[in-house]
């Protein structure tokens, strides 16, 4: 990882994230919600912002404490910390936990390091290809948002985060096991009620 480069890009993030917001989230004018929220991040804009905020603190983090002999990839959602990739012992990933959990803000920290040796350039390609098919596949049904899940894939697994409903979390599950190249799908989803789906939607008159 490195450092400047990764400070560099939080900056950039977190100017995006607030520049951006009616992109990618719904615009709040006086005091209305406006925008396909439930076409969109399900997460509040200020909780976007700590989630990028999270895994570039993270990532500085674990570079520090455990540089470059392991290959961590740090993903933050609703603050719940996603940890992919490989270390070389068993210690490393407890620290790498230890070291996720200390972030401000973090409420949990999913451990999936592998104690491994560090993946190789055609692996991490073959694993961006992965992800690019699941995206596509997901933007193809239509009977769900994209956008409401947030994936990261490591050698052919995998990870599914987001906040939807039990039928989202078993559709998006249908159609990502059925992707050429995924070799396994884990779920790490906070599941929400139908209704409380149907809560975040805008009104249809707009009002």
């Amino acid at each position: 990882m490195n450092k400047p480069h990764q400070r560099t890009v939080l900056a950039l993030t977190l100017a995006a994230s607030v520049l951006s917001l009616s992109a990618c989230f719904p615009l709040v004018l006086g005091g209305a919600v406006t925008g396909a929220l439930v076409a969109s991040d399900r997460r509040t804009s200020g909780i976007v912002v700590e989630d990028n905020t999270i895994q570039l603190k993270a990532g500085n983090r674990l570079d520090d404490n455990i540089g470059d002999r392991a290959h961590i990839n740090v993903t933050s959602y609703n603050r719940q910390v996603l940890l992919t990739g490989e270390v070389p012992s068993e210690q490393d990933k407890a620290l790498a936990e230890k070291v996720a959990s200390g972030v401000e803000n973090v409420r949990n920290v999913v451990n999936e390091l592998a104690v491994l040796g560090n993946s190789t350039l055609s692996q991490r390609s073959s694993d961006t290809l992965v992800t690019s098919r699941v995206r596509a596949n997901l933007l193809d049904t239509r009977d769900l948002y994209p956008s409401a899940f947030k994936i990261t894939t490591e050698r052919g697994t995998v990870y599914l985060m987001g906040r939807v409903t039990q039928r989202e979390a078993n559709r998006a599950t249908e159609v990502v096991s059925g992707t050429s190249g995924v070799q396994r799908v884990v779920r790490i989803l906070e599941i929400i009620s139908e209704d409380e789906l149907a809560r975040m939607a805008p009104p249809a008159d707009g009002k």
